[in-house]
């Protein structure tokens, strides 16, 4: 996938990830790489900006906690968070639904490759 169609759609894919239950910066790189069987393979200086982003627009809150003995900052949804990733997902399938009607209508396409 091209980093700008990645970049439009980071922030459902965090929310998304992060939806399921708190997690750490780190934990959302792996889930993301992990629920897309390594396609989304993101390093943190793409991942942690979207975190604090996030944050400051009001869709994440963070605390800090001691895991291991290793101070990490974990990230929730907040309200906003939840309305805002319900939005982003029936935008989403909106989206997907029309991309879907346009190339399922190709005439000869595939009958020549």
């Amino acid at each position: 996938m091209s980093r700008q169609a990645l970049k439009g759609n980071l922030d459902l894919l965090v929310l998304a990830v992060i939806s399921d239950g708190p997690k750490h910066g780190y934990a959302v790189i792996e889930a993301l790489r992990s629920r897309s069987n390594d396609v989304f393979d993101l390093p943190e200086g793409t991942v942690y900006p979207a975190l604090h982003r996030l944050e400051e627009s009001g869709l994440l809150y963070s605390e800090w906690s001691a895991i291991n003995g290793r101070r990490r900052r974990t990230y929730q949804l907040t309200d906003d968070g939840y309305r805002a990733l319900g939005d982003e997902l029936r935008a989403w399938d909106e989206f997907t639904d029309a991309v879907a009607n346009v190339v399922s209508r190709r005439v000869g396409w595939a009958a020549t490759s």
